[in-house]
């Protein structure tokens, strides 16, 4: 019997429409009120839902618009430490793939990449000063934590989980600005499926 693949419409972005929770969260990051570089577990809930197709003339976009929030574990009931806001877009054509996210810290950016239909690992990358897969940030954090470097992969693994790990390159003022590698990872299970046909709201 062949495998049933179900919606491939927004291609290797598909699998991801819906609402997941991971609570394996590890976060490594210097943290200032203790002067020191440490990790911090976390629970996760993610919110991809499908958008219509979008045409910039000759260009089509089939994608997903997000929201990531995580908290940390015993800070369940508490405001979450990370928040972030975006689209996952992907252009048949060209094989483009585009994560354009808002974090509340005062951080945007467009990392991109390339990936086929039914790719599994998708792969991420932004740089200050790109002029397609760019990074912008505030004025207090470019004088005191410089993102130098943007990666992140996206895997749907076998089992119906999702995964990610990312890896932001920092450079840290409160270090005497050297570099750091900032990174995060999880893997979410989801609890609901979106059906891109219907679910636009």
């Amino acid at each position: 019997m062949s495998e049933i693949h179900g919606s491939q419409r927004m291609g290797p972005l598909s699998p991801l429409a819906g609402v997941w929770e991971g609570n394996v969260g590890v976060d490594l990051s210097y943290h200032n009120k203790d002067d020191e570089t440490a990790q911090t577990s976390y629970f996760e809930r993610a919110v991809f839902k499908p958008i219509p197709k979008q045409e910039n003339g000759q260009q089509e976009l089939e994608g997903l618009t997000f929201q990531m929030t995580a908290w940390r574990h015993g800070e369940e009931g508490m405001d979450p430490f990370h928040d972030e806001v975006g689209y996952l877009l992907w252009e048949k054509k060209t094989r483009q793939i585009m994560r354009v996210v808002v974090f509340g810290r005062g951080i945007a950016m467009i990392a991109g990449g390339t990936a086929q239909a039914r790719d599994k690992v998708l792969k991420f990358v932004a740089t200050p000063g790109d002029p397609n897969y760019g990074i912008l940030q505030n004025k207090y954090l470019s004088q005191r934590a410089e993102l130098m470097s943007f990666e992140s992969t996206f895997t749907i693994n076998d089992d119906g989980t999702f995964s990610y790990d990312q890896t932001l390159v920092l450079k840290l003022a409160a270090i005497g600005g050297e570099q750091m590698r900032h990174t995060d990872r999880n893997t979410l299970h989801r609890v609901k499926a979106f059906h891109p046909g219907v679910e636009y709201q």
